[in-house]
């Protein structure tokens, strides 16, 4: 049979017809905090919005890989986004879904806990949920986007809307429907995490060893497998970053060599002993290729199951500790990116850009690509609309982590509080140009920002 697959390149499908299941004005496809913020945008501005999702569940990153962090970078002198990224934390935290975090004035999002919120927030605003579908194509007529073939346990079916929003975190739509992409070598790319939890923590042990012997933002680039560039300002502030239990470990033989570099931080510990958020193992792949997803799920889990066999030996109040749960999948944090009408750059995010398109804010926090720059000192910078906007495609907006510009950009714009703004911007954005039967190219920006202020959201 292998020999058999090996000699044919390629197989052709009879032709066949595809059932047309919804016809809506806005479909947004992926759920994480950049296409849950659209849809609820969209919905509350006044056009029908249904919200797609391969998984079982709304959140991306927060509930289906577990990054439970969202604001971790909020100190007292940040200036941060407002709007629907901020409703997150604040719901979470009124429907008992977040704990105080650490290393800042932020709250981490309880993964599991948020499901709820999330679905909680899709019904308050009427948005259409559409769970356990798996966008496999777009429908276009020349280069006009007209809606998604999806495949389900149903089979292979058709929605057709106005506009879409593409959320998938990884320009799926985008790329499938001609508009220039970009991806750079896998040895380029940002690693890709495992994340995962921990029961039976004695909290009061593992807080007094942290106290103990505080490890600060500096630790990350001293004996490890990153370099780290900051600002200066960063380097003695507390984080809660672990490697000294991974060395020990390494040296008494109890991790293998191949994962020699194994280090990370950990989000909250519960008075219950639930130790969450723990992102140690990092792996490089390539997000869109199964094969790589495949072996990343496997070699990612093995690595997980090495980091607690080294906390539980050398990590006080860990002893007793076991595995509580992995995410759901991987921690993507960049594969394609688009080649937008505007891409942003290095200086738009280090030196405050602003733009006369702005749909939000978000803070100087750069974390990525070797820098690590956190927002303590009040500045902050402009998203723009453009920076959504494909080139080549009709009808269809790009949000979330995928937007365009260069590395030190992304590095900023990639992290979930700003994919929400960009979200929120892409929601209203659509909204506009469906009420006013205009091209997303030659939408009313006044139009956007007034709905996006009316919404909450801070755009200057």
């Amino acid at each position: 049979m292998g020999n058999l697959a090996a000699m044919i390149a390629s197989i052709s499908e009879p032709a066949r017809q595809t059932d047309v299941i919804r016809e809506t004005d806005l479909l947004v496809v992926g759920s994480g905090p950049g296409g849950l913020a659209a849809a609820l945008a969209a919905a509350r501005a006044g056009v029908e919005t249904v919200l797609l999702e391969r998984y079982g569940c709304f959140g991306g990153n927060i509930t289906q890989v577990g990054v439970e962090g969202f604001a971790w970078y909020r100190h007292p002198q940040t200036i941060d986004s407002e709007g629907i990224g901020r409703e997150f934390e604040e719901r979470a935290k009124a429907m008992g879904a977040a704990m105080p975090e650490p290393q800042s004035i932020s709250h981490s999002l309880d993964a599991e806990g948020f499901k709820v919120v999330a679905d909680t927030l899709v019904e308050e605003a009427g948005v259409i949920p559409m769970l356990h579908r798996l966008f496999v194509a777009p429908i276009m007529e020349g280069d006009t986007i007209r809606g998604v073939i999806v495949e389900s346990k149903a089979g292979r079916e058709a929605i057709l809307a106005k506009c879409v929003i593409d959320a998938t975190g990884d320009a799926d739509i985008a790329y499938r429907a001609g508009a220039p992409t970009h991806k750079h070598p896998v040895d380029e790319m940002m690693s890709v995490s495992v994340m995962f939890s921990m029961c039976g923590v004695n909290k009061a042990r593992f807080i007094d060893a942290v106290k103990a012997d505080p490890q600060t933002y500096g630790d990350w680039a001293v004996g490890g497998e990153w370099e780290v560039i900051t600002s200066g300002k960063e380097d003695e502030m507390f984080s809660p970053f672990l490697r000294k239990p991974f060395q020990k470990a390494l040296e008494a033989g109890l991790i293998p060599d191949s994962v020699k570099t194994m280090a990370g931080t950990w989000g909250t510990v519960s008075d219950q002993g639930d130790l969450t958020y723990l992102n140690m193992c990092h792996l490089y792949l390539d997000g869109t290729d199964p094969d790589a997803l495949t072996h990343g799920e496997m070699a990612g889990r093995k690595q997980a199951m090495y980091a607690i066999n080294a906390l539980k030996s050398f990590m006080p109040g860990c002893e007793d500790a076991k595995l509580r749960n992995f995410g759901m999948t991987l921690g993507i944090r960049d594969t394609r990116k688009i080649d937008a009408v505007y891409n942003m750059t290095s200086a738009d995010v280090l030196e405050q850009g602003r733009f006369e398109d702005t749909i939000g804010i978000f803070p100087e926090f750069i974390d990525g690509y070797g820098y690590l720059i956190l927002p303590t000192t009040g500045r902050y910078f402009h998203v723009p609309y453009r920076s959504m906007l494909p080139k080549g495609v009709k009808n269809l907006l790009v949000t979330g982590r995928v937007i365009g510009g260069d590395k030190v950009s992304h590095a900023a714009v990639r992290n979930m509080m700003c994919c929400a703004v960009a979200g929120q911007g892409a929601g209203v954005a659509a909204a506009t140009a469906i009420k006013s039967g205009r091209d997303f190219g030659d939408v009313d920006m006044h139009a956007i920002q007034r709905e996006l202020q009316r919404q909450g959201a801070r755009i200057s």
